[in-house]
């Protein structure tokens, strides 16, 4: 698998999106590859579930977006997800009404083989259940009584039981638990190590306020930082000034 690392899965060439009237990307080019962690960092409104959702088919979109060698820029949702490419999006959108072994059912799809014939990650409840043992101890709850950080995990899980080749997971860190930000760092490396591709969403936070005498605001924004930097480091990333 090592020797398939510099593969690329999916590759993204002059990508525009717009909320009717509004354009908010333009022309965005980039690559994931097999096994590889690509991060887009921006504030809150810079484009990267735009991004995301562009890719996906969720809106209005001009460029070329490639998956695995097809052509998927005028593909619609459904049939981007069947190609294996999974989106875990920043608001979760859980089925409140199914328990957890429910919602996993719904993102259940077939196996799959990369390019070279060998097999990607299968996924199962119960291989999930180890990666995530806090959704093992509640199998028959509904996901309208979890927590913040348990339905986001509910939500990665869903999105790996379609044995995706590449996952877009958008800001995974948001809103969550500490305890949560260390757990889902140590799943994405882990799935980089397994050889699926992610392209990650997250918060790039500035210091500003410190600069503009609001002491306390940038306390908050440096604890912020030193989470997000952990949260990048411990996926496989660093960063660089």
């Amino acid at each position: 698998m090592n020797a398939n690392r510099g593969e690329t899965i999916l590759s993204v060439d002059k990508l525009c999106a717009s909320y009717g009237a509004a354009q908010i990307l333009y022309d965005l080019s980039l690559e994931v590859g097999r096994g590889e962690v690509v991060a887009l960092m921006g504030r809150n409104g810079a484009g990267k579930s735009t991004t995301m959702k562009a890719i996906m088919g969720l809106m209005a979109r001009k460029g070329r977006v490639s998956f695995n060698g097809a052509d998927i820029s005028r593909g619609k949702p459904h049939e981007i997800a069947r190609l294996g490419l999974g989106f875990t999006p920043e608001d979760r959108r859980i089925f409140a009404d199914l328990t957890v072994m429910e919602n996993l059912d719904v993102g259940r799809q077939p196996p799959r083989t990369f390019a070279d014939g060998s097999p990607a990650p299968l996924w199962s409840p119960e291989r999930l259940f180890k990666l995530f043992p806090n959704l093992g101890e509640m199998p028959d709850r509904s996901g309208g009584r979890m927590s913040g950080g348990e339905q986001q995990m509910l939500t990665v899980a869903r999105t790996l039981m379609g044995n995706p080749f590449l996952v877009l997971l958008d800001e995974p860190s948001e809103g969550v638990a500490p305890v949560i930000v260390e757990q889902m760092a140590r799943t994405i490396l882990q799935l980089k190590q397994a050889g699926i591709g992610i392209l990650l969403g997250v918060d790039q936070i500035i210091e500003r306020p410190v600069e503009m005498g609001q002491p306390e605001h940038g306390q908050d924004l440096r604890d912020r930082l030193r989470r997000c930097t952990f949260f990048l480091q411990n996926c496989g990333l660093c960063l660089r000034d």
